[in-house]
């Protein structure tokens, strides 16, 4: 999902934020972590804090990333040396929701969606983070668009990373139940703030032929703007 970042760059310059990307960014190191390769994950939690630790602000656009930062770095980042560069890593990470409605005060990015969609509520994102209202916010105050919320938006949608495929049965009866909710809706788009999800339920719904498309919040903000 490049377009997920890309736009993400798009949206803060429109509302007027100064951007850098370091090109040496690597990844979280989630899927290690959960996968049980602790070793891994801490090596690019390191590499993570020594990339970032001048950021002013560390945006992300999804709540997995940065719930593994904020929530998970401090279990496995234990050295005491690097616990006054990591709290202050942690304190200044968001999720790119939060940032725009609960740091910057941003809820309209001047975006035009005349379309149905409906919201999923993705698991690390409201559970680990606590972030309900920030994505619909921005997504009310998108022109044109009508936001219908599914019954039981913060069931999981079964995907949890390795999850998928260790218990695919599960994991498949889980995006089932998720579809049949989304398509109460009569949405025409299904939005979520992580891709990992938006794989899960898109993939199921085209392989049922069902006409929802799956789209991140960022790319319904920054190509509509």
């Amino acid at each position: 999902f490049p377009s997920v970042g890309m736009n993400l760059y798009r949206i803060l310059k429109k509302v007027g934020v100064s951007v850098d990307y370091p090109m040496e960014q690597t990844c979280c190191g989630q899927p290690a972590f959960n996968s049980g390769y602790h070793k891994e994950a801490i090596e690019l939690g390191r590499r993570f804090l020594e990339v970032f630790k001048d950021s002013e602000y560390i945006v992300s656009p999804s709540g997995s990333c940065t719930s593994m930062v904020k929530i998970f770095y401090p279990e496995i980042l234990e050295e005491p040396e690097l616990k006054e560069t990591l709290n202050d890593l942690i304190s200044k990470t968001y999720e790119f929701s939060d940032f725009l409605v609960n740091i910057i005060g941003v809820k309209d990015v001047g975006a035009r969606f005349p379309h149905r969609v409906t919201y999923h509520d993705a698991c690390h994102l409201l559970r680990e983070l606590k972030i309900h209202l920030a994505p619909r916010e921005l997504i009310r105050n998108i022109h044109g668009i009508e936001l219908v919320e599914m019954e039981d938006s913060e069931t999981c949608c079964g995907f949890g990373g390795t999850f998928s495929v260790k218990f695919q049965e599960i994991s498949t009866a889980m995006a089932e139940d998720k579809a049949t909710t989304i398509t109460k809706t009569n949405a025409e788009y299904v939005v979520a703030n992580d891709s990992s999800c938006l794989m899960q339920i898109g993939g199921y719904l085209s392989r049922q032929h069902l006409p929802i498309k799956p789209l991140h919040l960022a790319d319904l903000l920054g190509d509509n703007l």
